[in-house]
Order: C-alpha cells, then sequence, then structure tokens
C-alpha cells in the first residue's frame, strides 16, 4: 500500500468533515505511547524535533484533494505533530492554499517550545491531551519518553494557553473508573487552565498490537485480521455523569462520546 501524507476526508465527532494531514509518515513517532493507541504500538518514541517530510511533498498530496470540500484540516496522523520541525511552514502554507480552517491535535509535551507555540499559533483549533492529573498516571496510561513529566507537560499547557489566540480544547480519554479525588484534581486543574471545551471520551475499539495505517482515519478496526488488545472501559452513563459534574463545576462546555 503506498503511503499518503493527505487521507480522508474522515467524519470527527469533533469537528466535522476533516482532511488529515500526516507531518510524521511511515514510522509512527511519538513523545507517548498510550495504551489505547490506535496507531498500534508506536514504533519510535522520541522528544526531539526534527523534519520527517518535506513540506512540498504533503503540498503535493493535499492539490489532489482540491477543491477541500471540507469542514476543517487536521494536523495529527502517525503520531505527534508537533515533533515535525517544519510545523510552521506546513501551517501557513496549507493555510495559503486552501483558506479552510486548521486544526491541531497534540498531546502538549512539546508546549514548553516557544517555536512550537509560535507555529500552533497559526492554527484555528488546538486540542491538547491531558489524560493524567499524576506522575503514576501519566506513566501508566500515557507511557511517555522517560525525560518527561507532568509538572513540566502541565507548565507547557499553560503557557500555550495564555498566550494562544484560537480555540483551544481538552481532549481527555478515561480508561478504567477516576476515584472522587482524581476527579477533583482533574476539575482543578480544568478551572486554572479555562479551555474553550473539553472533549471527554473513551475507546470503544480494540487497541492494534502492531503499526496500522488505517489507525489514522476512524475506521472500524474490531473485525480486522491483525491481532488486536480487547480495553475494558467505562460506560456511557459514567462518563455522561462525569461530564456533568466537570461542566457544573467549571462552566466550561463538555462534549463526551464513547470512540467508535
Amino acid at each position: 500500500m503506498s503511503f499518503h501524507y493527505v487521507y480522508g476526508p474522515v467524519n470527527s465527532w469533533r469537528f466535522g468533515r476533516s482532511l488529515g494531514i500526516d507531518p510524521i509518515g511511515t514510522i509512527s513517532t511519538c513523545s507517548f505511547d498510550c495504551v489505547y493507541c490506535q496507531l498500534g504500538a508506536i514504533e519510535r518514541l522520541q522528544i526531539q524535533r526534527q523534519i520527517f517530510i518535506p513540506t512540498e511533498q504533503i503540498l503535493q498530496d493535499l492539490q489532489l484533494f482540491a477543491p477541500w470540500d471540507v469542514d476543517v484540516i487536521t494536523l495529527s496522523g502517525s503520531g505527534e505533530p508537533t515533533l515535525a520541525l517544519n510545523l510552521g511552514e506546513i501551517l501557513a502554507k496549507v493555510k495559503e492554499m486552501t483558506a479552510k480552517p486548521l486544526v491541531v491535535l497534540t498531546n502538549g509535551t512539546l508546549l514548553n517550545d516557544p517555536d512550537v507555540r509560535a507555529a500552533l499559533a497559526l492554527t484555528d483549533r488546538v486540542a491538547v491531551k491531558l489524560d493524567a492529573v499524576s506522575d503514576e498516571q501519566l506513566r501508566r496510561v500515557n507511557r511517555p519518553v522517560a525525560e518527561l513529566n507532568l509538572g513540566e507537560i502541565w507548565q507547557g499547557i499553560e503557557q500555550f494557553r495564555a498566550e494562544y489566540p484560537g480555540k483551544l480544547a481538552v481532549q481527555t480519554m478515561i480508561l478504567s473508573a477516576w476515584n472522587s479525588q482524581v476527579q477533583s484534581d482533574y476539575i482543578n486543574r480544568i478551572k486554572q487552565l479555562v479551555p474553550d471545551e473539553i472533549q471527554l471520551n473513551t475507546p470503544s475499539r480494540p487497541k492494534p498490537l502492531t503499526r496500522q495505517l488505517d489507525g489514522r482515519g476512524n475506521n472500524q478496526i474490531a473485525d480486522c485480521a491483525y491481532p488486536v488488545n480487547t480495553l475494558k472501559c467505562v460506560d456511557a452513563d459514567y462518563l455522561k455523569t462525569f461530564a456533568d459534574r466537570i461542566q457544573q463545576q467549571t462552566g466550561v462546555l463538555v462534549r463526551w462520546k464513547i470512540s467508535q
């Protein structure tokens, strides 16, 4: 199968009809190796930025989708998009070419870098991951590179929030039920950050054990031939109850869904 750096469009419950751009490429690369990752096991775990895909190659792939009959163009794909050293150039040229709203999905681990924050300032919306409120939870769920800790990640998220002119969403994936203290800690962080919205969800799809290209989109994988790990997650009642508590105590809009 040939690899395309632009893919979709996919129907996103958060953003509508979304055309995906993958600035990472054939080898999945991220600063997290989340236990639920729809890409499967991350092949390269790193925090160092580099150019993975030349900007011109992405623009060539994007041209094939003209006239871009989509609601948004989303950078995510095969790992953490802020690892791409040419992220700012990609965003600027894609916006110039398409005039479409730009979204970036990020795990927030590089938001301490002013160059990353400057690049993301070119977007219309950013969704930043927040699955943990303690280092123990971070290690268990997100499995980051060794040098990362929650305090530094959170500091970067707060700094980004203070500077960012666009809409900021917090995306939180919940697998097992959080006790009352963990819920309270999460709500207190949301009160500090005051994002524009929270996207609360839990995965219903099995996790591939190896890298799977179709994980970049929203395809169903339950019946696929490759090996998967079935995740035991919270149900819709739990998610709705927690979403209501967050919204009541913070005033921040909470949207929730069991991911398909």
